[in-house]
């Protein structure tokens, strides 16, 4: 075995004396009475001693614990993660210029990378990758057991060079294999058109929740509302991820004349709030279908919550995905960082958004291979076109 200089030891300690008082904060809020939680803790000590001893290859202690940590915040939920020093700079190091994304959005589920949405127009939706999708190795690695940041780090590269993708998708029996090119993702958040053959609904689709988002989508509204033959909405929310919490209160509220858009629950008083339409409806009550599907979450399950609890818009398509939490950076000691949930969004009825999502009025799942979202193929935005003209 190779020896360990004193200073490594003594980092190791540390981490499993921070270990140690993580567990026990996190436990005693359990049922457990003072000698159950004293066994667990024992009980740690014994497989990391046991493991020292016994297991047939060396370990590095260090990453050891690193896993243990982690281990610990995923059993939480999907999105909560530890972040190791290294991938924590990374993750805080502006990387414009130097490297490319692959334009997905993607949870953790049992362990398995899942697509959340493929952002329309980059090279993952080009690529073919679905809402839905489990990514199962990234390269030559496989994803069981890494976190969502380490999975991230892996897609992660200079633009221009390729990743191999593979994933398991939903009544496909073999794994799907894909070919990325990486490039610079920049969404164009807010598309607009007339459509139907007597030019009179207005489709808007919104791809994600960014900074000016509510500036664009207004801007759009405000053309159509000039035009006298317009006399309804599309709005297509189609796998768009989310993004900022504020800009779907804004866009919601454009709709809406009063009464709850959403609130959040956290342990702390300064996560527990509740936030208002104020008066005035831009489109004058005029009738609106939302669009969804299982790639749409978060910010967008927000507005089709709210929309659909006011009885404002008919919602049509598939079940959302069932993000509804937010999550906070919080550094650590060491360098690193951990991402912690800390609250949940509940919608004007009260419903938890999170793992349930928000389940369509009219169900209408895509049909076939060639189906491709805003064209001919699309059949469940020709049956909103139908809603309107029947």
């Amino acid at each position: 075995m190779v020896g360990r200089n004193s200073k490594a030891v003594s980092d190791d300690m540390k981490k499993i004396i921070f270990l140690s008082i993580f567990i026990f904060t996190f436990i005693s809020t359990s049922v457990f009475s003072k000698n159950d939680l004293y066994e667990k803790i024992d009980l740690f000590g014994e497989v990391l001693e046991n493991i020292k001893k016994e297991y047939v290859d060396d370990v590095n202690q260090a990453e050891m614990m690193d896993s243990a940590i982690n281990g610990l915040l995923q059993s939480l939920d999907p999105y909560s993660a530890y972040m190791s020093p290294e991938l924590f700079k990374e993750m805080q190091t502006d990387t414009s210029g130097e490297f490319g994304g692959l334009g997905i959005e993607i949870g953790m589920e049992a362990g398995v990378v899942k697509v959340i949405s493929p952002i329309d127009d980059t090279p993952a939706e080009r690529a073919g990758i679905k809402a839905g999708d489990y990514i199962v190795k990234i390269g030559k690695e496989q994803v069981q057991g890494k976190s969502l940041m380490e999975a991230v780090k892996l897609m992660r590269g200079p633009i221009g060079t390729s990743i191999d993708l593979t994933v398991r998708r939903k009544n496909v029996k073999k794994p799907l294999e894909f070919k990325i090119i990486r490039k610079i993702i920049e969404v164009q958040s807010v598309s607009s058109k007339i459509i139907s053959e007597e030019k009179n609904i207005g489709y808007i689709r919104l791809k994600s929740f960014n900074e000016n988002s509510d500036n664009q989508f207004l801007k759009s509204v405000k053309k159509f509302e000039k035009n006298r033959k317009i006399k309804g909405y599309v709005i297509d929310l189609r796998n768009n991820p989310g993004g900022l919490l504020t800009q779907a209160i804004n866009i919601t509220d454009f709709f809406l004349d009063d009464g709850e858009i959403v609130s959040t629950k956290g342990r702390k008083i300064s996560e527990t709030r509740k936030f208002f339409a104020r008066k005035g409806d831009e489109i004058k009550g005029k009738p609106i279908v939302v669009l969804i599907n299982n790639g749409s979450a978060s910010a967008s399950e927000i507005f089709a919550g709210a929309l659909k609890d006011h009885k404002r818009a008919i919602i049509l398509g598939e079940n959302s995905y069932g993000k509804g939490s937010v999550q906070s950076i919080i550094p650590l000691r060491n360098g690193g960082g951990m991402r912690l949930t800390i609250s949940k969004y509940y919608l004007p009825s009260g419903k938890s958004i999170s793992e349930v999502g928000v389940t369509p009025d009219i169900l209408v799942e895509e049909v076939g291979n060639d189906f491709k979202i805003n064209s001919e193929k699309d059949n469940q935005l020709n049956y909103a076109i139908k809603l309107f003209n029947s």
